[in-house]
């Protein structure tokens, strides 16, 4: 996974349905990706059966490839690590996981909306550190701003890449990329047809600048 540079870059999230292997393969041929996260759709659990063939498409793209939320999966699916979403203590899921995995594995994670949590996820060693606005939240109006807020923040300080999940639209890319993000995370979701998925993709490279195609 590239290490901390100017240059924002794509990551993309796909939820793992019959369709994912043809809506990542479009969106992965249309612009250059930094990594692909793979999830279940909501309401249900990632199987390694699933996520393989995922991650056989991101490595022949040279893509990195995460599972979410399940150490135990980067092994049975062959993914290069893995994703912990927001938790309570975040550092002992952190560190959990490390002991799991080694170092040989990349681990990032969300660190909620504690900046001191984000702090110490960082120090001790996670390969990125998320920042989201999630749609479970009441307000979403406010997630944004308080993700938006931690991504300048946290460009302007720290060497440990960051990323930026749950981005929607154009403006919003442009906006966290020039603000500091490392990485833009959109999401291809489950049912998503591959012609859009590549127009989404192809909108969001065009906004964040990495728009050189996958070989």
């Amino acid at each position: 996974m590239p290490q901390h540079n100017a240059r924002c870059q794509l990551y993309l999230v796909v939820e793992s349905d019959d369709g994912a292997p043809a809506r990542l393969s479009a969106a992965l041929g249309a612009a250059k990706a930094a990594t692909v996260l793979i999830r279940a759709p909501e309401g249900r659990a990632l199987e390694a059966a699933a996520a393989k063939p995922l991650v056989e498409i991101a490595r022949r793209s040279g893509v990195a490839a995460l599972v979410s939320g399940d150490a135990a999966l980067v092994r049975a699916s062959g993914a290069d690590g893995v994703h912990l979403g927001s938790s309570k203590n975040p550092l002992a899921e952190y560190q959990a996981a490390r002991a799991a995995l080694g170092a040989e594995n990349i681990i990032g994670i969300e660190a909620g909306i504690s900046r001191h949590d984000a702090m110490t996820l960082a120090e001790a060693g996670a390969e990125y550190v998320a920042f989201a606005a999630p749609a479970h939240l009441k307000d979403r109006d406010k997630g944004r701003e308080r993700r938006n807020e931690f991504v300048a923040w946290w460009g302007d300080i720290f060497q440990v890449p960051c990323v930026a999940f749950d981005v929607e639209t154009v403006a919003e890319a442009e906006w966290l990329a020039q603000a500091g993000a490392d990485f833009v995370a959109i999401t291809l979701s489950a049912g998503l047809s591959p012609a859009d998925a590549q127009a989404f993709v192809v909108a969001i490279a065009g906004a964040i600048g990495a728009v050189e195609p996958a070989q």
